[in-house]
């Protein structure tokens, strides 16, 4: 996992003539694609035997930062690791886990909560080739072996809590035990076993991980990404650093176990900030941890960001450290974006787009005067072209147009495990379908308007669920919302919403169905609302309309309208 100083570099950037690019909006008018307006990525040959987690620490030993800097720290303990630490218990852990039999191309099944011995055990695992599999650790039984099935582990890592797990062939460790704790401090073996652990060389072009799908259009797939893929990633990062008098101290929300909160772990190694753990969410214990800490950088979901935006939720707190909020995993509406501004100034949104299949952001803010836009997601990172496609015609758009966005670039994942026909939908010709409509403005940044799949069909019109959930969500006596098409025999869809009161609200149904038709074209009215108490979300808040469209079906009838 040392620094490799031999390795060669190439630039990496899509090829382009310049000559028909917009250098406003990176429009190629012949090749209907849009280009990346950042700085090139400078990465490893695409076969190069360098390893992500090589690679990402490369980045961090050009860091001015001494490695006796923070790495982590534990909110609930304050306890800490400093960066020599754990880079040490990674190279150790390595070594002990190539004794065990466990090599290169084997897969490990994760599952843990946020916690110190989490990106141990990842760097260590890259390291050495080990495919990682993380994933939600209270999934079901049924999930367990749905993950199982499609990754094929020989090993799990998970805590003393989960007893979900069945045998494997290299068994289960516990990584909040003292047994792990000794793996990340002492060679195991003879006295001679530090030199006989010979660890692989792994390839850019190997699989690193297998992440699963939200599944929130049907079951979850195997999503595999290869060390090119985090590799890519994370230069992007690097492409657009920005110097720093001191380390940022990042507060981590958002699980390590999904795309999100993997590839921030990640980057924030490699730029050398000092991350905060958290392994149990609530907001109040987040508020207060951002004031202990003095938290510069909060990575979140948009629920924690309209939250924060409710009067009187903050305010018995000290967030003056707080100068910026990472949000990503699901969209974040203009409403929200403006009550947040209007309540922290001094604090940049910085927003993003990605898929896991995308290895997390492929779009995203960068600085403090693209954060100051309400509602767009951000240019395309290094690396990175896009086009957007008419659905219907399958046509290039032009700038201002809405289609479903493509995107291609080595961030783009190498397919779906066990699943080929899924992988042809999904990807043509290296293009990764993302089933979100989106168009480009005038100046090359990007805004989100709604899942393809997910758009309410009223009556020909298309209705965008997104848009009426942050009308909902900005009214000062909705706590959240979800909306989600219902068949209706004359329109063919109309929108149903599910809304959460604060408490001793009294609105009614046809109060919100107003409020939201004085503010939409009349095809777009709220034609249905259920009070409920909660919404089912994935861990980055990302709504499972469909767990909510089932529910609705198997409970509720409506008279015709």
């Amino acid at each position: 996992m040392e620094e490799d100083n031999n390795t060669r570099t190439v630039s990496s950037t899509t090829t382009t003539n310049t000559t028909t690019m917009d250098p406003k909006t990176g429009f190629n008018s012949i090749s209907r694609t849009f280009q990346t307006l950042r700085p090139p990525l400078n990465l490893p040959p695409p076969h190069a035997t360098i390893s992500a987690a090589t690679y990402i620490l490369s980045l961090h030993y050009k860091s001015p930062f001494p490695s006796s800097s923070t790495l982590l720290i534990d909110s609930s303990t304050s306890h800490q690791l400093s960066y020599s630490n754990i880079i040490q218990r990674s190279k150790t852990l390595a070594k002990n886990l190539t004794l065990r039999g466990l090599t290169k191309h084997h897969t490990a099944l994760i599952l843990s909560p946020n916690i110190f011995q989490v990106p141990i055990l990842y760097f260590a695992l890259l390291s050495i080739g080990v495919v990682i599999s993380p994933a939600n650790p209270i999934s079901t039984t049924s999930d367990i072996s749905h993950f199982i099935n499609l990754s094929k582990p020989v090993i799990a890592f998970t805590t003393s809590f989960n007893r979900k797990l069945p045998k494997l062939p290299l068994g289960t460790i516990l990584i909040d035990s003292p047994e792990f704790e000794s793996l990340t401090t002492e060679v195991k073996g003879n006295s001679n076993s530090s030199t006989t652990a010979v660890l692989p060389e792994v390839s850019q072009s190997d699989v690193a991980a297998i992440l699963y799908s939200s599944g929130t259009t049907g079951k979850s797939k195997g999503v595999m990404l290869t060390h090119r893929n985090l590799t890519a990633t994370v230069a992007a990062y690097d492409a657009v650093r920005i110097p720093t008098e001191s380390p940022a101290v990042s507060l981590v929300t958002v699980p390590f176990f999904h795309v999100y909160g993997f590839t921030i772990l990640l980057k924030s190694v490699a730029m050398m900030e000092t991350v905060v753990v958290m392994e149990r969410f609530g907001l109040g214990k987040m508020l207060s941890v951002l004031e202990r800490f003095r938290v510069t950088n909060l990575v979140v979901a948009p629920p924690v960001v309209v939250a924060m935006s409710k009067e009187g939720v903050t305010e018995e707190y000290d967030l003056s450290s707080l100068k910026s909020v990472v949000c990503g995993g699901a969209p974040l509406g203009k409403d929200n974006f403006d009550a947040f501004k209007a309540k922290f100034a001094q604090v940049s949104i910085i927003q993003g787009y990605g898929l896991t299949e995308s290895t997390a952001g492929v779009i995203r803010i960068v600085g403090p005067e693209e954060a100051s836009r309400a509602g767009t997601t951000g240019r395309l990172i290094s690396g990175v072209e896009a086009k957007i496609v008419n659905s219907d015609t399958g046509e290039a758009m032009s700038p201002g147009e809405q289609g479903e966005l493509w995107v291609r670039g080595p961030p783009i994942m190498k397919g779906y495990v066990g699943d080929p026909v899924a992988t042809s939908d999904t990807l043509v010709d290296g293009w990764l379908r993302t089933g979100d409509i989106c168009y480009f403005d005038n100046e090359g940044f990007v805004y989100v308007v709604d899942r393809l799949k997910e758009l309410i069909k009223y009556k020909g019109y298309q209705v965008a669920p997104a848009e009426l959930e942050q009308l909902l969500q900005s009214h000062p006596e909705i706590k959240d919302a979800a909306v989600i098409p219902y068949p209706d025999e004359d329109a063919g869809q109309v929108p149903l919403a599910f809304v959460i009161r604060q408490p001793q609200c009294s609105m009614g149904e046809a109060e919100i169905i107003d409020f939201v038709a004085k503010q939409v074209a009349p095809y777009k009215k709220i034609r249905h609302v259920v009070f409920v108490n909660s919404i089912p979300k994935n861990a980055t808040g990302k709504i499972l309309r469909k767990d909510l469209l089932n529910k609705i079906l198997q409970q509720q009838t409506f008279p015709r309208l």
